[in-house]
């Protein structure tokens, strides 16, 4: 080592600094909370301090991570109503517990959404993540530094709770084939959501048993912008029954059809996701797949919660809860 005097059982933190070329706050990092400085550095670190004979005094102490009594809420966007509920849920759970939630909205963007992770990641205790748009192994690696509970989608090795959205495609579909309908079109969201492809698979195994000819329009935002932009196409191809990626969508797709003189359900039937409450507040009200959003939200924390007191094992099964369909005016006879 470059600096025998700094070795043996007299050796700090300020020593490893120096040795490793590095600030006492990231050795300190290296230790309590890895996730903070890169693998490389902290592997450097570690090194140092071993030959310093550091760690056999000091890392214990180190290592003990203090609490923030802080659980994140990463959302893809916070504006999407289908947040509104589950942000509540987090919360009444978070608080019952004496932790507080704090809000980390990626405004559906995946680059944004791993640099507010990365930033927000060392102030917490613990993280939900609703509708991510990373990819699985980017989740798998920010389970490593605290405790994750994702919703909304399956990621193999953590914890995952998920409404059975190809159950909700199916019923939807059953729905429209009871009123008639032999072709049903399904108004695509994001290529990155994996919800989005579990729709659609639930769409397409249906048509063969139900007895209806699918097809796929999209991807469009999922947001009212992009169902209104898609009226276009939906009304170009004269399509009659169309299940949309989530409500947002659904009710900009029945403004875009309006303002075409196209009617809804009478000439187009329209089936929506997720339930929102805005969905009984238009006109005609949307038929919309409803989840247990509160509910979603409140066993996320309590799943954290709970391994961060060391009452739960940590294992990591994936939990689908039930959806329901609920009718309304937006659809309509064949």
């Amino acid at each position: 080592m470059a600096n025998d005097a700094a070795t043996g059982s007299d050796a700090t933190i300020y020593d490893v600094a120096r040795v490793a070329g590095v600030s006492p706050s990231t050795v300190s990092r290296a230790f309590s909370r890895p996730g903070r400085v890169s693998a490389k550095t902290a592997d450097h670190i570690r090194k140092v301090a071993e030959e310093l004979g550091y760690r056999a005094r000091e890392v214990g102490r180190t290592t003990a991570k203090s609490t923030t009594k802080i659980i994140g809420l990463a959302v893809a966007d916070i504006t999407n109503p289908f947040n509104f509920r589950v942000i509540r849920g987090c919360q009444a759970a978070a608080a019952e517990a004496g932790f507080v939630v704090t809000l980390i909205d990626a405004q559906e963007s995946e680059a944004m959404e791993r640099e507010m992770l990365r930033r927000s990641m060392p102030l917490l205790d613990g993280l939900v993540i609703a509708g991510s748009r990373l990819s699985d192994t980017e989740l798998r690696t920010v389970a490593k530094t605290l405790p994750v509970v994702v919703l909304t989608r399956r990621v193999a090795g953590l914890h995952c709770i998920v409404p059975d959205m190809a159950h909700g495609a199916r019923k939807a579909a059953e729905h429209l084939v009871g009123l008639g309908h032999r072709s049903i079109t399904y108004l695509a969201g994001p290529e990155a959501s994996w919800g989005d492809g579990i729709r659609w698979r639930g769409v397409r195994d249906s048509a063969g048993q139900l007895g209806f000819t699918e097809h796929r329009v999209g991807p469009f935002a999922p947001t009212l912008q992009g169902g209104r932009g898609a009226a276009e196409v939906i009304a170009a191809r004269r399509a009659k029954a169309v299940i949309c990626f989530n409500d947002l969508m659904a009710i900009g797709l029945m403004k875009g059809l309006a303002e075409r003189g196209i009617r809804v359900p009478e000439q187009v039937s329209i089936v929506g996701f997720d339930n929102i409450f805005a969905s009984a507040l238009v006109a005609p009200g949307l038929t919309s797949v409803a989840a247990p959003l509160t509910m979603l939200g409140d066993a996320a924390v309590r799943v954290i919660v709970a391994r961060l007191n060391g009452t739960k094992p940590p294992e990591n099964l994936p939990v689908t809860v039930p959806v329901r369909l609920m009718v309304r005016g937006s659809t309509g006879p064949a």
